[in-house]
Formats: C-alpha cells, sequence, structure tokens
C-alpha cells in the first residue's frame, strides 16, 4: 500500500513539487467559474460591490452603525465592512468548498500518481483570485474618498499568511470528513454563516461589553480581520506577539489539517 508522509516539510515540498499543476488548476477553476455567463469575468467585479451595498445600507443606514474609531461618514464605514468582509470572504469560500472537494473529483481518487492533497491549494488560489479584485475594488475607492492609502497597506500580505495557512490546515480536514461523513458540507454553511456575525466584521470588538470580548477574540478570525483593518484603514502596524502567537498557531493547524488528510486518504476509493 502507498505510504503518504505527513511530516510538515512534505506538506510545503508537495505544493513546490506540483506548483505547475496547481497553477493550472487555478487557471481552469477561475475561467471554468464564469464559462458561458454573459458578463463572464466581470461577475467577480459585481458580485462584492453589489454586497458591500446591500451591507452598507442595511447598517449604515437602516441600523445606523458607526465605527467607534473612526467618522460617522458612511463612505469610511463601506470600506471598513469591505476591509472585514474580503478577509472573510478567503477564509468562507475554501472552507464551504472543502466537505465537497473529493466528492466533486473522485475520477482523481483511483489515480495513483494523482496528488490529491494540491486539491485544497487550488480552491484558495481561486479565493486569492477573487481576494485580489476585492482589494482591487476596495483600493479605487478608497483613492477616490480618501487619497492615497497608507504605507502599511503593504504589510496585508503578510497579515493574511497565517490566516492562509489556518484555512488549508481546515480545508484538508474538512476535504477527508467530507468523503465520510456527507452531512459536513451542510454543518459547514451553517457554522461559517454564524462566523460571519460572531467576527469582527459589522461592528468593532470594543462594541461588546468588556466581559464578551475575550469570547470574540477566540475567534480565529479576529486577529486576521482587525490586523487587515489597521494596515489598511487605519495605518497602524500589527502588534508582533499577536501575530508571533497567531501565526505559530495557525502553523500547526495547517500541519495536523495535512497529517489528517495524509493518514485517512488511503480509504477515499474504498468509500467512493
Amino acid at each position: 500500500m502507498q505510504h503518504f508522509s505527513i511530516s510538515p516539510r512534505e506538506m510545503i515540498g508537495s505544493f513546490w513539487r506540483n506548483r505547475s499543476l496547481i497553477n493550472a488548476l487555478i487557471k481552469r477553476e477561475v475561467i471554468g467559474r464564469y464559462r458561458g455567463s454573459a458578463l463572464g469575468i466581470l461577475w467577480s467585479f459585481f458580485q462584492p460591490v453589489l454586497m458591500l451595498g446591500v451591507y452598507t445600507f442595511v447598517f449604515s443606514v437602516v441600523f445606523r452603525a458607526r465605527w467607534t474609531a473612526g467618522s460617522d461618514s458612511k463612505t469610511e464605514f463601506a470600506l471598513v465592512l469591505f476591509a472585514g468582509l474580503l478577509v472573510f470572504g478567503l477564509f468562507s469560500e475554501c472552507v464551504n468548498r472543502a466537505p465537497m472537494l473529493i466528492l466533486s473529483n473522485a475520477n482523481y481518487v483511483k489515480k495513483v500518481v494523482f496528488p490529491l492533497e494540491v486539491l485544497p491549494w487550488v480552491v484558495l488560489g481561486s479565493a486569492l483570485f477573487h481576494a485580489l479584485i476585492s482589494l482591487g475594488v476596495w483600493l479605487v475607492f478608497y483613492l477616490v474618498f480618501f487619497g492615497m492609502p497608507h504605507a502599511t497597506m503593504l504589510l496585508l500580505p503578510v497579515i493574511l499568511l497565517p490566516l492562509l495557512l489556518f484555512t488549508m490546515g481546515f480545508s484538508w480536514l474538512l476535504a477527508s470528513l467530507g468523503v465520510y461523513l456527507r452531512d459536513v458540507a451542510q454543518i459547514i454553511n451553517i457554522i461559517t454563516t454564524t462566523l460571519m456575525f460572531l467576527s469582527p466584521i459589522f461592528y468593532p470588538v470594543s462594541a461588546l461589553p468588556a466581559e464578551y470580548q475575550f469570547l470574540l477574540n477566540l475567534n480565529p478570525l479576529t486577529p486576521a480581520i482587525e490586523q487587515a483593518r489597521d494596515v489598511l484603514i487605519w495605518g497602524k502596524t500589527p502588534d508582533s506577539l499577536i501575530f508571533g502567537i497567531y501565526a505559530a498557531a495557525a502553523t500547526l493547524i495547517a500541519w495536523l489539517g495535512f497529517a489528517w488528510f495524509q493518514k485517512t486518504r488511503k480509504g477515499f476509493a474504498d468509500v467512493l
């Protein structure tokens, strides 16, 4: 029986060896999503703008929400909200699709030479493409209404790296569980929807009573969302201690998810 390594080195090594394959599959994934539609890839621009408009209207006009660290400007509120949605969308797109990832690619399972562990990388690459477009939309709006963004914006890729590792760990775990437990997909959709409202996307952590703020800080998305806003909106550098702890925890979760996937993949063919 074929042996699948669970070492952290293999987690990175597999990505590097198969980088050309991953790149080709990401291109096919992005192009295939919009194939046949009248507007094509332009939907990737219109969708985030539309959702931004809806959320901004509901929370800043209907509920009259305001961001405590900023002004009463609805434009600023929209950009603050969009930054949080960008981070959350990157995470949710990957984990929502993860449970069906192996099931929807069952033809690859029985191909011994195909590296199944790269499939979550493909979904992450597609999600990053859409996140990059959303960031471009955010940047255009910021330039129009507020001028040049803060130089700390250049730190955004560094800020997002732990989130990407965290997302990959959960994607590997859920991709494996989805093969054996078909209800995982429905459960995860409920969890991510709940998580969206339990993350500091529509409100700052400080809006909660002090005794409940620690619960929000236990949310693994909170550091990424807060630090992304710091570098994009407020021009602050991230707290090195918080970032270090978050990065170490995310690396551990990524490796545990990868190890679980490698340990359980031998049974995929029997179940499918």
